[in-house]
């Protein structure tokens, strides 16, 4: 099928979504109708109106049109059509994966195989999939209100109203979670921990996998967990540490014995505010008027802090860790990984990472206003950079060599890397575009959403401008220009 026919096929499947879209999109389907067989018959690009061209940084094409209302491109198996900011489809034929976006984020749905989801703002969303036995479910929460699941299998399936009644299955972060009158009573189940909680949270009563414990917050509670072992898909067998809390007129007084059967137990007694100190045999911490000041020694790691008042003022010395902070004025740490350093914060951040092969630093100016990311292989020497200055401009220098460079960048420096934010919107505010492919030579530009555009390869050289009413080509030793769609003329 032609692409034509698909984009018009597309585009009144999508038109009645949002009433809109139908002016936008009735100039993009008058921009198709009128230009695009021209322009495809005659071979002439007419960007800001119609353009097609090939890719520079992988194989494939791109069409564009309207400006920056519409454009589908093609590369391997996946396919993009866009009416940005309003809708866009991503295919991708080899994998069986589809996403369809509606005014990124506000509207997404995604099919991957056997998963399908949908989603309006996080809050009404459904989804259905197979689980690791291949028992097929479907899911549909109105959050966070009503969740509902069913499958084949009827031990899978669960409904809750909050804040009536209900019971939920491997939902917000348990096993299992039943409620009768939110919040008088909630049971959870996490592995073998069974926790039973009156008038959530200040009552409860837990038990399972060696563990027992209650508590009336905030007047009294005790837990107790015994010592055992666990074994790993290898055969090999591990203590898992016990630990015996209690605590009476939170936070006045708090005990804990921690890591018990373990070399590294710890002892931890708190009144807080007045002072929380730690015994291990690794290591030593003992804070007054809590968590403003303390002192730390670590003997595992090697290196003593004083903390006064925390978290503005803290000085870190030892092999293991060095740190010197007046927050804001300054802050210099570093160990044998990491390294963070900031003046004035947060006018200049710094931070860098360094475990072979990685080499990875950023430095930072008021958060995303100037931010320089690179990561280097100490192997073999190539680095990934990304520069971005919001809101003037991004620009990416990948391992293989290639260059992007985009003017404007309004929200790419604050949300990097997010492909649902350059499929919708990035397209709207790209008024400069530029790109070189290291690999093949090729590079382009483009202003203006293809008003003015220069594409180069080795040997080869097109530009073509306000509408396409001048041309430029060099194809090996042949020149020619084109002037307002006449036929065009040797140089």
């Amino acid at each position: 099928m032609k692409l034509e026919t698909i984009t018009l096929t597309t585009a009144a499947s999508f038109l009645p979504y949002i009433p809109l879209t139908r002016f936008i999109g009735a100039a993009v389907l008058a921009a198709f109708i009128v230009f695009s067989p021209l322009a495809r018959a005659a071979e002439v690009p007419a960007g800001f109106l119609f353009d097609d061209f090939k890719l520079t940084l992988e194989d494939g094409d791109r069409t564009e049109a309207a400006g920056p209302w519409f454009y589908s491109q093609q590369s391997g198996s996946e396919n993009i059509l866009a009416f940005p900011p309003f809708f866009s489809r991503d295919r991708k034929a080899e994998i069986d994966y589809q996403a369809d976006e509606i005014l990124y984020p506000l509207w997404t749905r995604i099919h991957y195989g056997h998963e399908r989801r949908w989603q309006f703002c996080e809050l009404f969303n459904t989804s259905s999939g197979l689980e690791p036995d291949d028992q097929a479910v479907r899911q549909f929460t109105l959050f966070p209100f009503y969740f509902q699941q069913r499958s084949a299998d009827t031990n899978l399936n669960y409904t809750a109203l909050l804040p009536f009644y209900g019971r939920l299955k491997h939902r917000l972060f348990r096993d299992e979670l039943y409620f009768i009158l939110f919040p008088g009573f909630v049971e959870t189940r996490k592995r073998d921990l069974v926790t039973d909680n009156y008038f959530f949270p200040f009552v409860d009563v837990h038990h399972g996998d060696g563990l027992a414990g209650w508590q009336v917050w905030p007047f009294a509670g005790r837990e107790h967990k015994d010592v055992t072992t666990q074994t790993n898909g290898f055969g090999d067998t591990s203590v898992v540490a016990g630990h015996d809390h209690s605590f009476y007129l939170w936070p006045l007084y708090l005990r804990q014995l921690n890591g018990l059967g373990t070399t590294n137990s710890e002892t931890f007694r708190a009144s807080i505010p007045l002072f929380a100190i730690s015994r291990t045999p690794q290591r030593d911490a003992t804070s007054v008027l809590w968590p403003l000041f303390a002192w730390i020694d670590d003997r595992d790691k090697k290196y003593h802090e004083w903390q006064g008042p925390w978290p503005f003022v803290i000085f870190t010395r030892g092999e293991g860790k060095h740190t010197s902070r007046v927050w804001p004025l300054f802050s210099q740490s570093h160990n044998q990984v990491k390294e963070d350093d900031s003046y004035l914060w947060p006018l200049y951040i710094f931070t860098r990472t360094h475990a072979d092969p990685l080499d990875q630093r950023r430095a930072r100016v008021l958060f995303f206003l100037y931010s320089r990311l690179s990561s280097r292989n100490t192997e073999t020497g190539r680095e990934r950079v990304r520069l971005d200055m919001w809101p003037f401009f991004t620009w990416h220098h990948e391992f293989n060599g290639d260059e992007r460079l985009q003017v404007l960048a309004l929200l790419e420096p604050a949300v990097p890397d997010n492909p649902g934010l350059e499929r919708n919107w990035s397209p709207l505010w790209s008024l400069w575009r530029a790109e070189h492919n290291a690999k093949t030579g090729a590079s382009s530009q483009s202003l203006l959403w293809n008003l003015y555009r220069r594409d180069t390869a080795p040997a080869q050289k097109s530009i073509s401008c306000l509408f396409g009413l001048y041309q430029y080509r060099v194809h090996a030793d042949q020149k020619t220009i084109r002037l307002f769609y006449f036929p065009p003329k040797k140089l």
